[in-house]
């Protein structure tokens, strides 16, 4: 077997012409589309760059990257999903498939762990919603991260992880290990790919299946991407509290449609009002990241899954919004003043959540109803255990 030191050298070798953007912490992606033109994200931003490769070269480097990984790459099976010997993420089409190609996208992780103090500095949450995310993890809320790509759901779980009670039991199902989760017991699968003559496949649904025997605490899947949405959902309504995933979607409610989606690509068959009941009794808080527009990225909304309405519709309630301009600076994630349904628990727990959350619930019940209608809100606060 070559030594993966060799393979990195190699591979390295192969990808002389973006030397300088594999060694730059501040790129993280690029885009090679064809021989010619090279494009990188740094900092949120697109730029194009001069980095050529002949076409032999791009060709050598793809077919190593494939090597390195154990599979094959040709014409009749053009599309590689592979990492580099870094732990770079590594999709690349090649000709007909990709008709101007080779393409090939390099995603870049950073070394560094991105903790919930980072979050803060950069803007992406602020003090009070992160007390109110560490105490609904706490208290085993189950927790869907959405956005779009490049939004950074995947550094938001991970930082979303640290508030996992330590001793507690987290089993990691991933298509390929990116998830960095910040706890004591943590155990990572991965799915794996057939091999050339279609055997030997491990599929998310798979090891779902197998973790469920394999006495876990928390279930977290890094990607929900088809038919095991389904699987997610169920664990979630049958006692595996705490549950984290990601998905695609651009806002919350687009959320619940898009693990609706795919919890019917199943082969168990539901109704869809029995199907819209479990996901709306499964999921309860939903974390929306985006990209601003100035490429920063940051939580737009925090948002509770409350039922169904009347017509079988999915019901929300926003507890933190993004206020301001996004990416000018001036924009913040503000509570609304909405309270979660977990709040008896927390307060049963003997804790509370952020003060700010409390006061927002009073000027919104005196906005709303005047000084009389602020009654549940002041109940609310008298009823609240005092922090020593």
């Amino acid at each position: 077997m070559i030594p993966v030191e060799v393979y990195a050298q190699t591979i390295r070798g192969f990808l002389t012409p973006v030397h300088r953007y594999l060694d730059d912490e501040s790129v993280t992606e690029i885009m090679i589309n064809g021989p010619d033109e090279v494009f990188i994200e740094q900092r949120g931003k697109l730029f194009r760059t001069d980095a050529r490769f002949s076409p032999e070269e791009l060709r050598s480097a793809i077919h190593n990257i494939a090597q390195f990984q154990g599979v094959t790459v040709d014409n009749e099976r053009p599309i590689l999903e592979a990492r580099l010997p870094d732990g770079s993420r590594v999709e690349a089409i090649l000709p007909p498939a990709g008709s101007q190609g080779p393409h090939v996208a390099i995603r870049r992780f950073s070394k560094d762990k991105l903790t919930v103090e980072k979050l803060l500095q950069l803007g992406a949450l602020t003090h009070t919603a992160a007390e109110a995310l560490c105490m609904m993890v706490e208290h085993k809320q189950n927790v869907i991260v959405a956005g779009g790509t490049g939004s950074g759901k995947t550094s938001m779980l991970n930082c979303l992880s640290s508030f996992i009670p330590s001793g507690e039991r987290v089993v990691v199902i991933e298509d390929a290990r990116e998830l960095q989760l910040q706890g004591d017991h943590v155990v990572q699968l991965e799915t794996q790919k057939p091999d050339p003559n279609g055997r030997g496949a491990v599929t998310t649904g798979d090891l779902f299946k197998a973790t469920l025997r394999m006495r876990p605490d928390r279930i977290v899947v890094g990607e929900i991407r088809g038919g095991e949405a389904l699987e997610l959902v169920q664990a979630m309504t049958s006692g595996h509290g705490g549950c984290m995933s990601t998905v695609h979607a651009t806002y919350p409610s687009d959320t619940l449609n898009r693990l609706e989606t795919m919890a019917l690509m199943s082969k168990v068959s539901l109704p869809l009002s029995a199907l819209r009941a479990q996901i709306a009794s499964a999921v309860d808080i939903i974390v929306q990241t985006s990209r601003m527009r100035d490429g920063s990225r940051g939580v737009t909304h925090i948002t509770e899954v409350t039922g169904t309405d009347a017509n079988g519709n999915y019901t929300l309630c926003d507890l933190f919004v993004r206020n301001g301009h996004e990416g000018s600076g001036r924009s913040t994630l503000v509570p609304t003043g909405n309270m979660p349904r977990c709040i008896e628990a927390i307060h049963s727990s003997g804790s509370r959540l952020p003060e700010a959350m409390y006061a927002a619930a009073l000027r919104r019940n005196d906005a709303h109803a005047g000084l009389n209608g602020a009654s549940h809100a002041h109940e609310l606060a008298r009823r609240t255990p005092e922090m020593p």
